[in-house]
Parts: C-alpha cells; structure tokens; sequence
C-alpha cells in the first residue's frame, strides 16, 4: 500500500486502507456477512461506485466519528470521486477486480461531503 500511495496522486497509503476496509464493510451491508463470500459465484459481493460511496460515507462516520471530514480532508479526499481515483488505481495495481460496466463516472457527484458529513444542514 505504501507504494501505491507514492505512485497513484496525492493520496496517502491510509487512504488506500481506509478504502479497501471500507470495500469490505460495503459489501457486507449490500451482501451479507463476509462468510458468504467463500461460496458465493465470483463478482456476486460486487458493489457499484454509487454503492461504494454511500458505504464509504457510513464507515467514515463510523470509523472517525464527527472528524470523518477532517480525516478525509487531511487525506485529500474532497468528494466522491476521489474514492473513484483511489478505487481505480487499486484496479489498475492489480488489488481491486472491476466488471466491465464499471467507470469512473460511477462515482461522480454522488454527495457533496459537506451535507453527508453533516456541516450544511439540509432543510
């Protein structure tokens, strides 16, 4: 990961982690417990960008709490299709699979990170 980190903008090696944990707890809110995954057909714990996003969101809010923003913020993460970059390096580093359907565009605009981290109140 640290590699990846240096390589692939400005993002640091955490940033990398946070979004390959945060993959996980994604696909286990849409799929199921991660135990599924040795018998389940491959490509089916798959979640689209829209679907990681809003997984990336809750597992920042769980994970860090009300610095979810900072944190993300501290890590260059400033909207959703930061997540993309990250996502689609790892693919291109051969650590993440992406199915033929899936573009960066798929995480374009998804929340704006003030609203979703709660500093606009919406109304």
């Amino acid at each position: 990961m640290d590699r990846l980190g240096l390589e692939f903008g400005p993002y640091p090696p955490e940033a990398y982690q946070f979004v390959r944990e945060g993959l996980e707890h994604t696909s286990s809110a849409v799929h199921g417990d991660a135990t599924a995954a040795t018998t389940a057909p491959p490509g089916s714990r798959h979640v689209d960008g829209r679907q990681l996003c809003i997984g990336l969101r809750d597992y920042a809010i769980d994970q860090f709490g009300l610095m979810a923003l900072t944190v993300l913020r501290r890590w260059h993460i400033r909207r959703t299709e930061d997540f993309g970059r990250i996502v689609f390096n790892m693919v291109e580093a051969g650590l993440l699979s992406k199915t033929d359907d899936d573009r960066l565009t798929d995480f374009e605009g998804v929340y704006d990170f003030d609203e979703a981290f709660g500093l606009v109140e919406v109304g």
